[in-house]
């Protein structure tokens, strides 16, 4: 069974994106997705937020999957690999919240 994950990275493979495209236009396609997110938010639209934020995970998957080719690095980068990596940073991480802000110590 396919995750997500793995399916997003079928699609985007079959759309040509790990074959033409790189991390640069990866990155400004995520940008664009925030600034949908953020448009989203201002208009208190429940539908776009859920949208933009599966289109950010979407381009992420894909930014990572295209530092492998960026990145000359044994290991291999992947966004489960993100997460997990930074998972293991905050898991212990101490703070409090803040005016609507996770504050770490």
């Amino acid at each position: 069974m396919n995750t997500k994950f793995e399916l997003i990275r079928e699609w985007a493979s079959n759309k040509g994106i790990y074959e033409k495209g790189d991390v640069k236009t990866q990155y400004v396609k995520f940008q664009e997705e925030a600034g949908e997110l953020a448009k989203a938010i201002m208009k208190d639209d429940y539908d776009e937020f859920v949208d933009a934020i599966g289109d950010c995970v979407v381009v992420l998957t894909n930014l990572a999957e295209l530092g492998n080719k960026y990145f000359d690095n044994k290991d291999k980068i992947s966004i489960e690999k993100c997460v997990d990596s930074a998972y293991e940073v905050i898991k212990n991480r101490a703070g409090k919240m803040e005016n609507g802000t996770f504050k770490k110590d």
